[in-house]
């Protein structure tokens, strides 16, 4: 089946169909298949309040593998429009978190409030430097559910708030990522400089992401961390290179 045969035959498909047919437009990053995996979730607007459809589920993956300002725009659009409920709207606010999608402060605010914990994390990673949504995610840097916790401090981090400082460092000590050395490089102060000092020593998977980070910070103690990192792995390089010769 060709693009276009394949993008037609999207919007009216059967279940037995439909699943394969979204999956196939997402492996080929169909960027004309948008309308058609809209319509196709839009054919099962009001379903879903209990158990996810899983024709949408599908058709949001597929637009998350498509990528691109149409196809967030589509997810963002289901989402303010309540085209996707229920288990399924945990599978949309997700996608729009990986889109990186506009939505509006209203939708942010209820979806930051959210019961289930999975919404309000994604959530957060879709939220945007508004006053009202920052005070929210400074509340829910205290939330009784961890993956919201550090994704709200994430996201504060990004956005450069104090705020979330705290826990940030304590991601780095405990568990360290690319996510949280990322967010924490706009707000970091000496202990965290240490911090990443220390990380871009023993951890090797995140070494180089630890001195980009101490590379943008604009301290002199950073700068001093980072060159002494750097000349330590280059003796080591040069020892290794001694060894085998």
């Amino acid at each position: 089946m060709d693009d276009a045969a394949l993008i037609a035959a999207i919007p009216e498909s059967t279940f037995d169909d439909s699943t394969a047919l979204v999956a196939e437009a997402g492996r080929r990053h169909l960027a004309a298949a948008v309308p058609a995996l809209t319509a196709l979730c839009r054919r099962f607007a009001g379903f879903g309040i209990e158990r996810a459809v899983p024709e949408q589920a599908a058709a949001l993956e597929a637009l998350a593998m498509v990528g691109g300002r149409d196809a967030a725009h589509a997810v963002a659009q289901m989402i303010e429009r309540t085209v996707v409920v229920g288990p399924t709207l945990k599978v949309a606010v997700n996608v729009a978190a990986r889109l990186h999608a506009t939505l509006s402060v209203e939708v942010l605010r209820s979806l930051l409030r959210h019961a289930e914990p999975r919404i309000r994390a994604d959530a957060c990673r879709c939220a945007r430097p508004v006053p009202e949504l920052i005070a929210l995610m400074v509340e829910l840097l205290d939330d009784l559910d961890r993956a919201v916790a550090t994704s709200a401090a994430g996201a504060l981090g990004q956005m450069g708030r104090t705020e979330a400082r705290t826990m940030l460092k304590s991601l780095l000590r405990d568990e360290p990522s690319e996510q949280a050395i990322e967010s924490l490089s706009s707000i970091a102060d000496e202990e965290c400089m240490i911090l990443l000092g220390r990380i871009a020593r023993s951890t090797p998977d995140l070494a180089d992401a630890a001195l980009d980070a101490l590379d943008n910070i604009d301290h002199p103690r950073a700068g001093a961390i980072a060159a002494a990192i750097q000349n330590w792995r280059g003796r080591l390089t040069a020892e290794k290179a001694a060894d085998r010769a």
